[in-house]
């Protein structure tokens, strides 16, 4: 998890992503500049387009990227990340989360789609939608209930019923489109709460 304040100035970084960029949690100082410094050199560039395009347009984002640790190891990483809003309603920054999908880089987009409409049809909701996320994202169950949970707390809506929207897009859109990009799984759960307020179906 990580918080970008309008400023474009990085004031918070939770333990999970200072262990990502190898520093032991409560140790890095939560700035721009460190974290931009262990961006893949290949990837600089489009990493820093895209936090001047959150900066200029205030909006939410994904974006897949190399980082470099602090041993010299590359991690290959899905950032998610949505807007936050004061209680007036302005937009004073942006609120994200970081995934390490490493171990997922040899995943193919077939494999995944076979998995996810399996997953539908054998789990319980939530267990469907975090089997989904481990699946998609590479990650185990735990970082998937987190990243599930935050887009709960985050969007303020219930956890099941965020579980039941995030499965039913997952579900038609491996269905309807021939092996989706991660981008689009992205966009379907960064805008789960804005359907399921608009009560849409699908």
């Amino acid at each position: 998890r990580f918080v970008v304040p309008t400023t474009l100035v990085v004031d918070e970084l939770s333990p999970e992503v200072e262990l990502i960029h190898g520093y032991p949690p409560g140790t890095a100082s939560p700035t721009t500049e460190l974290v931009l410094s262990h961006k893949h050199p290949d990837d600089y560039q489009h990493v820093a387009a895209t936090l001047d395009d959150v900066r200029r347009h205030h909006q939410a984002f994904s974006t897949r990227h190399r980082i470099i640790d602090t041993a010299g190891r590359i991690h290959h990483v899905i950032v998610v990340a949505d807007k936050v809003a004061d209680a007036g309603g302005e937009i004073v920054g942006t609120h994200g989360f970081y995934v390490d999908v490493t171990p997922a880089e040899d995943h193919h987009q077939e494999q995944m789609t076979a998995t996810i409409a399996e997953i539908a049809e054998n789990r319980a909701t939530i267990e469907q939608a975090k089997g989904m996320l481990m699946i998609v994202y590479g990650i185990d169950a735990e970082a998937a209930f987190d990243l599930l949970r935050w887009r709960s707390q985050e969007a303020n809506i219930k956890l099941r019923v965020l579980a039941d929207r995030v499965v039913a897009d997952f579900l038609h859109l491996t269905q309807t489109v021939t092996a989706p990009g991660r981008s689009a799984y992205d966009n379907l759960l960064l805008t789960a709460d804005q359907r399921i307020r608009d009560g849409h179906a699908g």
